[in-house]
């Protein structure tokens, strides 16, 4: 059964009637959850279940943001808390392969966590590297502000994920680390030259264009197209994206409900399937919202589902670990870093 090229997030902690009935009706491709979905462990796995019973999709891609830091919709009590980006880059700044470790089993028990809920798809790692100056809504969550040593721990990041059966999302490509506004809230315009972001932000992703997956930029990049932010410019898509760093795998836009973008929530879909997006993401669980993004966004034909498909294809069956020596590991590999710098 073919499916709609679009993600979306649902209100609550269960499916209202009205949800499960759009679900069935648009057969979206599959489906992000946040703090509002998440209670306790049973039910955020009644959620999943209940989200692929609905759309007749018993392997729909169910996303989350579980990064650790600021940004983990999974918490305390039931979830522990992971480490922010930052950390794994100063472990790397003190031994490159403390970091990489760090990094790996951080990601490691994040998928543990994910995959005992059935949740199959987590948006990360970050490749985004941040300069002085630039908005705080990145901040703490990136590896570095070197984009060799953003892209080795966004490796790290990445293998961790695949060996506990989850897949990653590379985001936000091609950059949003000079980015002087929050997306949520603004649009940002970055107009530094094209040279110096083809050998800062744009090498971050370059070494991971392998991966299966990646979301958009909603950031303007003046020097290639003044007029669009990255996820509607189908100039940065074919000519930075796909050309310049290489990626091939499934192309999803960042939240299309996010101030950054322009018009109607319509116009904006419209937008980025024309730029080059494969899929369009919609979080906000709000169903006068996911109407017309569903009459706007078409059902996934062609390289589009070609990508998606080969996308669902990359994840691997979880590798045996022992979880309690990892966390043991990881919080002696935080400790130490706390020593080094007392």
């Amino acid at each position: 059964m073919n499916r709609r090229a679009f993600i979306t997030g649902v209100s609550g902690l269960t499916l209202s009637a009205d949800e499960q009935a759009f679900i069935r009706e648009t057969r979206p491709w599959g489906f992000i959850l946040f703090k509002r979905n998440v209670q306790t462990p049973a039910q955020v796995s009644a959620l999943v279940q209940e989200l692929r019973n609905a759309a007749e999709f018993p392997d729909a891609p169910v996303l989350i943001d579980q990064e650790g830091g600021r940004v983990q919709r999974l918490g305390p009590p039931h979830w522990p808390v992971y480490p922010p980006g930052e950390i794994f880059s100063r472990l790397y700044d003190i031994d490159s392969a403390l970091g990489l470790q760090a990094a790996r089993l951080s990601a490691r028990l994040i998928a543990d966590d994910l995959l005992q809920l059935g949740i199959t798809v987590d948006c990360l790692p970050l490749a985004d590297v941040p300069v002085l100056g630039a908005d705080a809504v990145i901040g703490n969550r990136a590896y570095g502000t070197n984009p060799m040593k953003v892209a080795a721990i966004a490796r790290a990041v990445t293998d961790g994920l695949e060996q506990g059966g989850v897949l990653p999302v590379l985001k936000h490509i091609p950059g949003h680390g000079r980015a002087t506004a929050d997306t949520h809230f603004q649009l940002p315009t970055v107009d530094t030259s094209e040279a110096e972001l083809e050998a800062t932000d744009f090498a971050a992703f370059r070494p991971l264009a392998d991966l299966p997956m990646a979301m958009t930029a909603h950031v303007v990049f003046s020097a290639i197209d003044a007029a669009h932010p990255a996820t509607t410019s189908a100039t940065m898509i074919s000519r930075v994206i796909r050309g310049g760093i290489g990626f091939q795998g499934l192309l999803m836009s960042d939240d299309v409900s996010m101030n950054a973008l322009a018009g109607t929530i319509a116009d904006r879909t419209r937008a980025i399937i024309a730029a080059g997006c494969d899929i369009v993401l919609h979080c906000n669980g709000k169903l006068e919202e996911m109407r017309p993004v569903v009459a706007e966004a078409p059902m996934l034909s062609g390289e589009a589902l070609a990508r998606a498909d080969r996308a669902l294809a990359a994840r691997k069956p979880p590798v045996g670990f022992d979880r309690s020596a990892a966390r043991a590991e990881l919080d002696g590999l935080i400790n130490r870093l706390g020593s080094a710098n007392a």
